[in-house]
């Protein structure tokens, strides 16, 4: 079914669909949570990444 990947009126079908259902109003805001979110998901996998490459002292 999706032999090809994603193509660019996926995205603008994606896109489309998203405004329609938050609305013009509530899409910046949703935007900047996403982002604030991503941003905490990558800072916490960093971390956990660098905690499990530092050895274990007893």
């Amino acid at each position: 079914m999706l032999r090809n990947g994603l193509e660019p009126w996926h995205l603008l079908i994606v896109a489309l669909v998203v405004i329609v259902l938050f609305g013009s109003k509530k899409l910046p805001d949703t935007a900047r949570a996403l982002g604030r979110s991503m941003r905490i998901l990558k800072s916490e996998a960093k971390a956990m990444k660098d905690d499990a490459g530092e050895p274990v002292s007893s």
